[in-house]
């Protein structure tokens, strides 16, 4: 920041305190000393060494007590924004806080079948300790937490939905508020119902009046599908490509789920008939980057989500909030040291008059 641009930041917290400024001329009027008799000084030399040290100690006075009413003043310098250039992107995390992602994380079987014995998603469906398994939802903010903490150069925003979705951050560079968003995901149970469209349309939202600065990723975290509107459709593909947005869909997926890819053999119209076929397919068709995970058990999420950290690398410029700062400590820190001057100039010129 500028000298110039420093001064116009600066703001006072009492400033009442600045009708004492004028005491600082008290110093340069009088300096204190104490009158001592000579028999005629007019016999000593011109001493301007004495005369120019003497007026500092004055100055230094005043810079005392200037410093001391500013101080009390609460100087402080306000919040700025500043430019930065970083490697990341802006993500926008929409997290599925439906009922079931509160259902333990097992991994998934063939259409009709379940898991064979001795898999691991066998294992994972017949734990008997349930304090060993964790839900899909619970595996889904541990991992996003781990990818957040990560990428230090991105800005997160985020939003939760069921029914409806949820804004629960803005644009951020902040870590802890990002993490403390993602924890926010685990309050209370989540809804039956599921509009990923809505979803969508709210998370695309957030790039609303931003300039385009670098990558830009809508990340949806979920473990199901949805049937959306041909207009919705044509609604989320003009605002994908108008948005520029990559979309990547790491789909939880269920025991039992038929997956995101349709069974050899089904027509396209059949397929569509499966939610999560009908989503990926309409992904893939918008006309804008698009990825799909699916995502059997904390492993494969954990996976999905590291490859997601890996293709968004881009150069990005954004701009930061550098936060306000109190200055009054430094304005005593100076009236100290003014005064330490003043006392230590006191006691050599006592020690020369003994």
């Amino acid at each position: 920041m500028s000298v110039a641009g420093l001064w116009l930041s600066i703001g006072w917290a009492h400033p009442a305190w600045l009708l004492l400024l004028p005491l600082l001329l008290l110093p340069l009027w009088r300096d204190g000393r104490a009158e001592r008799a000579h028999s005629w000084l007019g016999l000593l030399p011109a001493d301007r060494a004495s005369d120019v040290l003497h007026w500092l100690l004055r100055v230094v006075g005043a810079l005392a007590v200037a410093a001391l009413v500013i101080g009390l003043a609460g100087v402080y310098r306000a919040e700025y924004e500043v430019e930065r250039v970083g490697q990341g992107a802006e993500i926008v995390v929409l997290l599925d806080r439906s009922r079931s992602m509160d259902e333990r994380f097992v991994s998934s079987a063939p259409r009709g079948r379940a898991p064979a014995p001795g898999t691991a998603a066998w294992y994972a469906y017949n734990q008997p300790d349930d304090s060993e398994r964790v839900t899909k939802g619970q595996a889904a903010r541990r991992m996003l937490s781990e990818f957040a903490a990560g990428r230090t150069e991105d800005r997160f925003a985020m939003a939760i939905f069921s029914t409806l979705p949820m804004r629960v951050l803005d644009f951020t560079q902040k870590p802890e508020m990002v993490q403390a968003a993602i924890a926010a995901g685990e309050i209370g149970r989540g809804l039956g119902e599921t509009d990923i469209a809505t979803a969508l349309l709210h998370g695309l939202s957030f790039f609303d009046d931003r300039p385009y600065t670098g990558s830009r990723i809508v990340l949806l975290v979920s473990d199901g599908g949805d049937h959306i509107d041909p207009g919705v459709r044509q609604a989320l593909t003009d605002r994908l490509r108008e948005q520029r947005v990559s979309l990547y869909w790491i789909y939880i997926r269920s025991a039992r789920s038929p997956g995101l890819k349709a069974a050899a053999g089904d027509t396209p119209g059949k397929a569509d008939t499966v939610p999560e076929v009908f989503l990926d397919r309409f992904f893939a068709s918008a006309g804008t980057p698009y990825r799909a995970y699916e995502a059997e058990n904390p492993e494969a999420l954990q996976r999905a989500i590291a490859d997601v950290g890996r293709l968004e690398n881009l150069p990005i410029t954004y701009r930061d909030v550098v936060p306000r700062r109190d200055l009054s400590s430094m304005a005593y820190a100076v009236a100290l040291a003014a005064v330490l001057l003043l006392l230590a100039s006191r006691w050599m010129e006592h020690r020369a008059w003994r």
